[in-house]
């Protein structure tokens, strides 16, 4: 019972390669993403992240890229560490905007919530989703920041 899948879908006002990039940058998410706490880039596809929501337990992690297909919009990687599995991101143009599909497929590793097991699964659960809807709203505000920050420069420079 130490293994999860997760999946969320959102709905971003920003045109797919600009989502891309900024997904793409590991060590970034530290810009956007609340809950990642820390981040160092050990590889040139490759950071650790730390990151910890609302319950009191930090979760490291190594993230390897083993899919970066900017064409394809396609992100994959592995995780090593207290977490062991998969994630991607799917990216589909919607609109003016991006549609973005987040699928993770873990097994805890930490000692602590392996003996936790079953009886805090909902709760594991819950602080899962508190992280991703503070990483949607994360993403979203720093993507409005980078556009308006790009016209800013063109008015100054027109």
């Amino acid at each position: 019972m130490n293994s999860y899948r997760f999946r969320s879908v959102w709905s971003v006002a920003a045109p797919p390669g600009e989502v891309y990039d900024v997904l793409a940058d590991l060590r970034g998410y530290l810009d956007w993403w609340p809950e990642v706490r820390e981040g160092r880039q050990i590889g040139e596809q490759a950071a650790e992240l730390r990151c910890r929501s609302l319950l009191p337990y930090d979760l490291v992690f190594e993230v390897h890229h083993n899919t970066s297909d900017r064409e394809r919009l396609l992100l994959r990687a592995d995780l090593v560490g207290d977490l062991d599995g998969t994630v991607g991101w799917t990216l589909l143009p919607e609109g003016e905007g991006t549609r973005v599909v987040y699928d993770q497929e873990v097994v805890v590793r930490k000692p602590l919530l392996r003996l936790l097991g079953l009886p805090a699964r909902p709760l594991l659960k819950a602080n899962h989703e508190l992280m991703m809807r503070h990483g949607r709203r994360g993403l979203e505000t720093y993507l409005a920041g980078l556009r308006a920050a790009r016209q800013s420069r063109v008015r100054e420079a027109g």
